[in-house]
């Protein structure tokens, strides 16, 4: 509700209308992140010439539409990187990005380690608890392997 006060006093109806469109937009970028997006594709989807655009939705949204759309890869990256199906250039590409060195250097500026470092560290979270239980306790419930005892 703020962004749409900061807009320039028009008709109330103008700044909902104009708010609609960037949240249509940002819209757009979260279901089609992983495709090339650009400032023109991305502001035709809200009607606006791109450089109007751009400034309603920093404005708006306090980060350019490049930001938004990259802090969405590196969110959904973090997620795959966590679940150790894909191989760190798989998520790359992936996400969208269409080279490995500049992912990673993005990578490593919004979260503050690189992406093969990020998931040995989740996966070293991951296992932190097991390592405080008991073995006696998952032999009996048949975990890491052990078979569980019949009644």
């Amino acid at each position: 509700m703020a962004a749409i006060q900061q807009l320039r006093p028009v008709r109330k109806s103008t700044h909902y209308d104009i708010y609609r469109r960037l949240c249509r937009a940002r819209a757009f970028i979260d279901a089609h992140y992983d495709m090339p997006l650009d400032l023109d594709l991305i502001s035709r989807e809200a009607c606006l010439s791109r450089f109007h655009f751009l400034r309603l939705f920093r404005q708006a949204f306090n980060r350019t539409p490049h930001q938004y759309l990259t802090e969405r890869r590196i969110r959904r990256a973090k997620e795959l990187l966590q679940a150790d199906e894909l191989t760190v250039t798989e998520v790359c590409f992936e996400v969208g990005f269409e080279s490995l060195g500049s992912f990673s250097a993005l990578f490593h500026k919004h979260v503050g380690r690189p992406p093969i470092s990020y998931r040995a560290k989740m996966h070293e979270i991951k296992m932190v608890p097991r390592k405080r239980v008991p073995g006696c306790f998952l032999a009996m419930w048949g975990l890491d392997g052990a078979t569980r005892p019949t009644d």
